[in-house]
């Protein structure tokens, strides 16, 4: 089979109005032991004469690819979960491996989740627990649970677990099980904080969570036992904040300046570097990006990094988000474009074009405030093909703009053109034929049935 056939397949496989008929053709083609085209695996709202399809491939590949998909319903996902391979369960138990920006993967019913984890392979056991998709619901029954890794996971979730199950992980037999529940409740009990100080493992993160006693803070101050972990500890005692404030490690004056207690000024006041590109975690703006209190706080403040944690929040308020969208900071701007529907349009721009690539096109196709009128006579003319690209998003383009475009030199640009149903159909029927074209020509709404058949026919799948 010719290369261009196959790109033109995985477009077709992606068509908006690809026929049920076509998609079962489709699915049911190994394509010389590769599997079917794993869009059309993954596409959205499968009919069930699809999804019997799939949840029957001899090929464990397309069973995999629809155990992982982002667009498959829950339910329909669910049913894998008898299948004969533990790769295809351990997808399964896994989930998404990938969820766009502003969504979010909707995990598995508790009950399929419950028949995972007493799964007789101990992958799919594993899988299943460093799965980033489970319902709080489930992984808080978890808490007591016959296996040491399953009652571990449930401290993920420890405000949610009652006191005595809190108790009964503290005590349990299992020194990982003990340690991953101190790590959660140290935050209260600076005994535990104590204990944990004594395991060099476990030290670095209660430094940075637990309730300290005194004695021991000073220790490690003057031990420089994890100063970094220890400056944004929330109890450290506000004396010994100050003299961290001026320590000769410049990650530890970062660590003091980001801490929520300090007004602006004194914060402001110390002695430390933001790079252009960092994005350090700070955790009171991440568990507040729902509370207009400290997203007020964080996008206010002349701190860089607390203006890219602001950023993150889709719950900006129109005067934060004009605010953040005046600093002029890239960081800035690109979390603002992925996190926030209501990003201005002049920042989408800057973005678009500082970026360009992979980015900028998921961000042109799938951002709501994107703009799209007027581009065709703002960029048709560009001397940036990446510019020229956006002219095809104008619904004013013609035709005739539509097929000069799918000439372009930029291939990105003729890609973008081939895919667009107000391509001359001639234009798109020749596009079907040159390799870099035939994806998005094979993707076309424009593209008539039997133009997708006959690419179809052309690969070699079995009618």
């Amino acid at each position: 089979m010719v290369a261009f056939h196959a790109s033109a397949l995985d477009g077709v496989a992606r068509h908006p109005a690809l026929p049920t008929a076509l998609l079962l053709r489709l699915l049911a083609f190994d394509h010389g032991g590769d599997g079917p085209p794993r869009h059309a695996v993954r596409r959205a709202g499968l009919p069930e004469s699809a999804v019997a399809v799939i949840l029957a491939h001899p090929n464990p590949g397309a069973r995999i690819d629809f155990a992982m998909s982002t667009r498959a319903e829950p339910a329909h996902r669910a049913r894998l979960v008898d299948d004969p391979s533990p790769r295809v369960r351990a997808a399964l138990a896994y989930g998404p491996e990938w969820r766009e920006p502003r969504t979010k993967a909707a995990p598995l019913p508790d009950d399929v989740c419950a028949r995972l984890l007493g799964d007789p392979d101990p992958s799919v056991r594993a899988a299943l627990l460093d799965s980033p998709c489970l319902a709080p619901s489930f992984t808080g029954s978890l808490a007591r649970h016959w296996d040491p890794a399953a009652r571990r996971s449930a401290t993920r979730v420890w405000e949610r677990l009652t006191p005595d199950e809190r108790t009964a992980l503290l005590a349990g037999p299992e020194p990982e099980v003990r340690r991953a529940a101190a790590l959660r409740e140290c935050r209260r009990d600076a005994r535990l904080t104590a204990e944990l100080l004594r395991d060099e493992e476990s030290a670095a993160e209660a430094l940075r969570h637990g309730r300290l006693r005194r004695a021991d803070a000073e220790r490690c101050v003057a031990e420089r036992t994890h100063l970094p972990a220890l400056a944004g500890n929330p109890s450290l005692p506000a004396d010994l904040v100050e003299r961290l404030a001026v320590d000769p490690d410049e990650a530890v004056r970062l660590a003091v300046s980001l801490r929520p207690e300090l007004d602006e000024t004194r914060r402001m006041s110390i002695d430390f570097t933001v790079g252009p590109f960092a994005r350090e975690d700070v955790e009171w703006v991440r568990h507040g990006l729902a509370d207009p209190e400290v997203l007020r706080r964080a996008a206010a403040s002349a701190h860089p990094l607390l203006r890219r944690a602001a950023a993150r929040s889709p719950h900006l308020p129109p005067d934060l988000m004009r605010l953040l969208a005046r600093t002029r900071d890239p960081l800035v701007e690109d979390l603002l474009s992925t996190h926030h529907p209501d990003t201005p349009e002049e920042v989408l721009m800057r973005v678009y074009a500082r970026l360009g690539g992979t980015f900028s096109a998921w961000m042109a196709e799938t951002h709501p405030r994107f703009p799209r009128e007027g581009l065709a006579e703002r960029f048709a003319d560009h001397p940036d093909g990446t510019f020229r690209r956006l002219a095809v998003r104008d619904p004013a383009a013609t035709p005739a703009l539509i097929g000069r475009l799918s000439h372009d030199p930029a291939v990105r640009t003729r890609q973008a053109a081939a895919g667009d149903p107000r391509l001359p159909l001639h234009r798109l029927r020749e596009a079907l034929h040159i390799p870099e074209l035939a994806s998005s020509a094979g993707a076309n709404p424009a593209l008539p049935h039997d133009d997708m058949a006959a690419v179809l026919d052309r690969a070699g799948v079995p009618g």
